[in-house]
């Protein structure tokens, strides 16, 4: 059974409605270039309606560790999903679980993967300008290579139509999933969330994503 990560969450409702289906984290994008970014006013206030033992991600893209750290204390984070060019210096000054998004062309690079310590990778599609959410499928085939040697999640063009192919190719431990499950750019489409977890319908025991 795979750990289902939601990202892209900007309001209440999909966050609550995807931590009662199962979601074994939820996802905030900070970067003010994605059409899913919220500010970090608007998360502390999310996270604050939220169960205390609810597991939130922020998404970061090429920023300051020091920023990094700063607003995943103010918002309460458990875990930073790093979705730029960051280096292994860069996750080692953090002090939380990092979960590193890689491309195509990094992912070719085993040995330079090996340099960086974090909890998870997180493959997505290749895309020449957006770091993320583009709705395009990364590569199964070398998804499912590097899933035998790394701890990885999935992401890059899943949705309820293609997620238990998905997962049964690939054999990751986690899916991300973000535009495939939305009504618009930032707001989920409750019908596609329960049609999600139908597929890895949740039990009440929570299996953790790092």
């Amino acid at each position: 059974m795979p750990v289902v990560k939601v990202c892209g969450l900007t309001n209440l409702e999909d966050a609550r409605l995807a931590w009662e289906l199962g979601a074994a984290a939820l996802g905030f994008v900070f970067h003010a270039e994605s059409p899913r970014a919220i500010t970090v006013s608007q998360a502390i206030h999310i996270r604050a309606e939220l169960p205390p033992e609810a597991v939130c991600v922020g998404v970061f893209v090429d920023r300051n560790p020091s920023e990094i750290q700063s607003v995943a204390e103010a918002v309460g984070l458990s875990a930073v999903q790093l979705h730029g060019r960051e280096t292994p210096e860069t996750v080692a000054r953090l002090n939380l679980p990092v979960l590193k998004a890689i491309r195509t062309e990094d992912a070719l690079d085993e040995g330079r993967l090996r340099a960086f310590a974090v909890a998870a990778f997180l493959l997505d599609a290749s895309h020449p300008t957006l770091a993320g959410g583009t709705g395009l499928c990364a590569d199964w085939t070398l998804a499912q290579r590097l899933a035998q040697r790394f701890p990885l999640i999935l992401a890059g063009g899943l949705h309820p139509g293609n997620v238990r192919e998905a997962f049964a190719k690939v054999n990751p431990r986690g899916l991300d999933l973000s535009s495939g499950i939305e009504a618009e750019p930032g707001r989920k489409d409750p019908q596609k969330l329960r049609e999600l977890f139908q597929f890895f319908p949740f039990d009440g025991e929570r299996l953790c994503l790092f």
